[in-house]
């Protein structure tokens, strides 16, 4: 019987974890194509987790996918809201993709949160050119 606070542990939790640290581990050594499968097989058992989704992201981003980098970061948005930093790599994609319109209303949100942020600021100043 499962009651309101028994401790019925996920089976797949050590070895989802192990997964993260795999990823979180080949996106710091660069290795982003390796790291990409991985992350995308974690966020296959793990679909909220907002680092991972960042992570893929910004490798996507790296990889000049904008598109797709923008995908994850929407998906990233709807758990963190006003993350700058996923905010930062949405906004650069949509610049990179000539979106400028997309590109201000995410520095708009970053500097609702920081609004000291120069790159941010420098940047709106870029875009309104």
């Amino acid at each position: 019987m499962v009651g309101l606070f028994s401790k019925n542990k996920d089976p797949q939790k050590k070895a989802n974890m192990e997964k993260f640290k795999e990823f979180k581990n080949l996106a710091k050594q660069k290795k982003y194509d390796q790291a990409l499968r991985a992350g995308l097989e974690y966020i296959r058992k793990v679909p909220n987790n907002h680092d991972a989704l960042f992570t893929i992201g910004g490798i996507y981003y790296l990889q000049h996918k904008y598109k797709t980098a923008i995908s994850y970061c929407d998906k990233a948005l709807e758990i963190g809201s006003y993350d700058t930093e996923v905010l930062l790599i949405k906004a650069l994609s949509h610049q990179k993709l000539g979106e400028k319109k997309r590109a201000i209303d995410a520095c708009n949100k970053i500097l609702e949160v920081d609004e000291k942020n120069q790159t941010v600021k420098d940047m709106l100043i870029q875009l309104q050119d």
